[in-house]
């Protein structure tokens, strides 16, 4: 696994960053670890987790206090979004950012994070409030860097005009299923020279092909916690996207995923793609597969179909 720099920064991130928001709901603590340490010793060094993910951060901080060295990781985390009991709630505020900055840290047990995002667009606080923080917290060092994750193209390139600080990343869901960046934000990353996060990278899991035929009993969709993220792709549409990646997986004896993959690290934009195993057979198959090499025509022919 190779690395890449966020945009225009001295910040070098693995090709694959591993996600976390389904520990703790999915992922128990056992097989978190293992996980952490399978990616660790191929090279990874990207862990993306967010103080929205409650317990998931909690079992971060545990691994880096006892399974691996936090030297190794490039810790990413985000705040602005709070979990309620039927939405979330939004809050990007001084206060509200500040405060979950201080347990984020606390909760990871490290005094510094290496990329701090703000994660949602607030249009109740001024955005020069918000990016106020963003500065405050890297001037003081909690935070090596920091950027956005959720905006559109014309709200990260105001981000980056006013802010006192570079912003160096932006997160945003993209995969052959998700390519509502493509407008926008892509361009407009490309353009300020900042890096790309793809989370989400596998489509919530669809684009291995699982899906295909049945919701398999120990899947995500069949799980309470996550149908409805996975059910968002389970569609029409979304199905003839898969059925082209499983049928040109199957003419090159590779696997869906790494056809996925390997479309994705085809955009000069993306700097890492974040997936969420849950196993470490998974992680392993991701692993296999991140370095595909996929013909330029195919690539061409799952560009024009998932449009």
């Amino acid at each position: 696994m190779y690395v890449n720099y966020a945009g225009r920064s001295g910040l070098r991130v693995s090709t694959l960053g591993l996600g976390t928001m389904t520990w703790g709901r999915g992922v128990p603590a056992d097989a978190a670890a293992e996980l952490v340490r399978t990616f660790v010793d191929a090279g990874g060094n990207l862990i993306d987790t967010s103080f929205a993910y409650g317990v998931a951060q909690q079992m971060v901080g545990d691994i880096i206090s006892s399974k691996v060295d936090r030297d190794d990781l490039v810790l990413v985390s985000k705040a602005g979004i709070s979990p309620g009991v039927n939405d979330v709630s939004v809050d990007c505020s001084r206060r509200g950012l500040m405060a979950q900055l201080d347990q984020t840290l606390q909760t990871l047990g490290t005094d510094h994070l290496d990329l701090w995002l703000v994660e949602a667009w607030d249009s109740n606080v001024p955005l020069e409030e918000t990016l106020s923080v963003l500065a405050a917290a890297q001037r003081s060092g909690r935070t090596r860097y920091v950027g956005v994750a959720n905006y559109s193209g014309w709200q990260s390139a105001l981000a980056v005009s006013a802010s006192e600080v570079p912003l160096v990343a932006a997160e945003v869901e993209y995969s052959l299923l998700q390519r509502t960046a493509d407008a926008e934000l892509l361009p407009a990353a490309e353009h300020l020279g900042i890096g790309v996060l793809a989370s989400s990278a596998l489509g919530r899991g669809v684009l291995t092909g699982k899906y295909r035929h049945a919701i398999p009993r120990d899947s995500r969709a069949a799980s309470s916690d996550w149908s409805a993220f996975v059910g968002d792709y389970l569609n029409e549409r979304d199905g003839q996207i898969v059925e082209a990646v499983t049928a040109a997986a199957s003419g090159l004896n590779f696997s869906p995923l790494a056809v996925a993959l390997s479309w994705l690290a085809s955009h000069s934009s993306i700097t890492s793609a974040i997936v969420g195993p849950r196993t470490v057979a998974q992680l392993n198959e991701i692993l296999d597969g991140i370095d595909a090499d996929v013909p330029d025509e195919i690539l061409a022919a799952l560009d024009e179909v998932s449009q």
